[in-house]
């Protein structure tokens, strides 16, 4: 599946954590995983993917900080992860993606301070202690 470019696997009951292999299939463009059950962290391999343009991890049960490895994915245009358990805060290095055009982080535990280059309405809510 090295020349892979889009997977497509989103509303399938998946659970478990997102395989290893998925951070070796470097020609990816497309990875829709949302709407399932996937749990664990996302891992800092996500920086192998350097040809995403969109990545969309809604509604799973995703946790832990958002690695900042996922901010050297210079192509991503759109970036989705919404309604997980992710913590932590947002890198301010997201607004150095200069292709980013969307963004969704609402419905998870992700504090303040925000990075300037994103809308109150892509962070939405957030059940943040701070």
């Amino acid at each position: 599946l090295v020349n892979l470019t889009q997977l497509w696997l989103h509303n399938n009951n998946l659970t478990g954590e997102i395989p290893n292999e998925i951070w070796e299939l470097t020609n990816l463009e497309f990875l829709f995983l949302s709407s399932n059950q996937l749990s664990g962290e996302i891992s800092s391999d996500i920086q192998n993917l350097t040809n995403l343009i969109s990545l969309n991890l809604c509604n799973n049960e995703l946790s832990g900080d958002i690695p900042d490895e996922m901010w050297y994915l210079s192509n991503l245009q759109s970036l989705s992860l919404c309604n997980n358990e992710l913590s932590g805060k947002i890198s301010f290095s997201l607004c150095d993606l200069d292709n980013l055009i969307s963004t969704v982080f609402s419905g998870n535990n992700l504090c303040p301070p925000y990075p300037s280059c994103i809308s109150q309405d892509d962070i939405d809510s957030q059940d943040c202690q701070e």
